[in-house]
């Protein structure tokens, strides 16, 4: 661990209201890799697809699958994935980021001492907000993305 520094991957379903935090002492591209192989074989292992919506960080991508598992087992996961990426200062975008937020006032607003208490604490938090079963109600539509992102439209 970096003297106290954590990374966490967090997964978001919105509509099922379900969230999965995980805590790892680094960010490398075979955490990522590893991250989404638990996420396709242990939480989603029925779905023909899984539609990410994630930020450009350099270590998503599906070359880390390729640089972590034999090529024949990144194949298959990586055409499970649909990839979407926000825009380069869109984080607000992603719902993982308002998740983040929220984790990060309600359970991590203070030093936590070691990466075991963090990881107790946030497999709390985030029972506890699975519990609730509260779904996102994402508002943003397509009409809000015409006007707030009209710099990134082509000009016709």
């Amino acid at each position: 661990m970096r003297h106290g520094v954590a990374t966490l991957f967090v997964e978001v379903e919105p509509l099922a209201g379900r969230r999965h935090v995980e805590v790892t002492e680094r960010r490398t591209r075979q955490d990522w890799a590893r991250f989404i192989k638990a996420m396709l074989d242990e939480r989603y292992p029925n779905a023909l697809k899984v539609r990410l919506v994630m930020d450009n960080l350099n270590t998503h991508d599906t070359a880390s699958l390729y640089e972590t598992f034999p090529p024949a087992e990144a194949r298959r996961l990586a055409e499970r994935l649909e990839i979407h990426y926000t825009p380069k200062h869109g984080s607000w975008l992603n719902i993982a980021e308002i998740e983040l937020s929220a984790l990060t006032g309600q359970c991590l607003q203070r030093r936590i001492s070691n990466i075991e208490s963090m990881r107790c604490e946030v497999s709390a938090w985030q029972q506890h907000r699975n519990t609730r079963g509260a779904p996102i109600n994402w508002r943003f539509t397509t009409q809000d993305a015409r006007i707030k992102l009209l710099r990134l439209y082509p000009k016709l």
